[in-house]
């Protein structure tokens, strides 16, 4: 990763926050704050904070940023406990004087007028979804799960390229529709996602190796409705060629 945890930087974005109903900040000067390597945090300047909303729970924590006093909120007939840190003079630089909340305290997040999901979306990474001719097959144990010649190829800092399949080139009498429901600040909430079964049943550590988003962020429109496969627990081919298993942080 390109930034060192604790480096802060500021936010060019307006960034805002709300909770039952009511605006909790709205600020034009957030820093970015990196409290680890792979994506930052809002930090907020306490005078854009509407303090009606802060409840002081007189206790304060040392955090590796400095010292910092704990905070409920309430908002819209809505509690959230120690939902934020509240840091002080000594501070590191950058966060002194900030409040920092917990992302799924509120009810939502935006960058200028876009819901956010999950957190932050890193200035440093870039993801770009590109129709391709290359030849994609996703199998598992030998069974063709999905083959295409016009996959759309999703590249994302940080991680393997996903491969995202037409509908009607997924073979769904392998997958098995799950509940299971996420979100990614970079493309926003999943609308479906499937286990694979390659026998009569879906063995362990087959669950959730497939989904989809319907309805994606505006950026990557071009995966609407297709379906992908986590490439660190599926075999894809590419042209002919076997890709080896990727290793990330969703599977370890």
């Amino acid at each position: 990763m390109i930034t060192e945890i604790d480096h802060v930087e500021p936010a060019p974005r307006r960034v805002r926050g709300t909770l039952g109903g009511e605006l909790v900040f709205d600020s034009t000067r957030a820093r970015y704050v990196w409290e680890w390597a792979y994506y930052p945090q809002y930090y907020i300047p306490v005078e854009d904070v509407d303090e009606r909303f802060l409840l002081d729970e007189h206790h304060e924590q040392r955090l590796r940023q400095g010292t910092a006093r704990r905070h409920g909120l309430r908002a819209g007939g809505v509690d959230r406990p120690g939902a934020a840190r509240v840091f002080g003079d000594e501070a590191i630089d950058g966060v002194a004087d900030t409040a920092r909340f917990d992302w799924d305290a509120l009810d939502a997040w935006y960058e200028e007028d876009e819901q956010v999901f999950v957190h932050p979306r890193n200035p440093y990474v870039r993801v770009d979804a590109l129709r391709s001719h290359r030849h994609v097959r996703a199998s598992l144990e030998g069974i063709t799960l999905a083959e295409s010649t016009t996959p759309v190829l999703v590249f994302e800092t940080g991680l393997p390229t996903r491969y995202y399949f037409d509908r009607t080139d997924v073979d769904f009498s392998h997958l098995v529709p799950t509940t299971t429901r996420t979100a990614c600040p970079y493309k926003g909430v999943t609308s479906a996602y499937w286990s694979v079964r390659t026998g009569d049943e879906v063995r362990g550590g087959y669950q959730d190796l497939a989904w989809a988003y319907d309805f994606p962020t505006r950026q990557l429109e071009p995966i609407a409705g297709l379906v992908a496969f986590y490439n660190e627990k599926i075999d894809i081919d590419v042209d002919g060629v076997r890709l080896p298993r990727a290793r990330t942080h969703f599977f370890k």
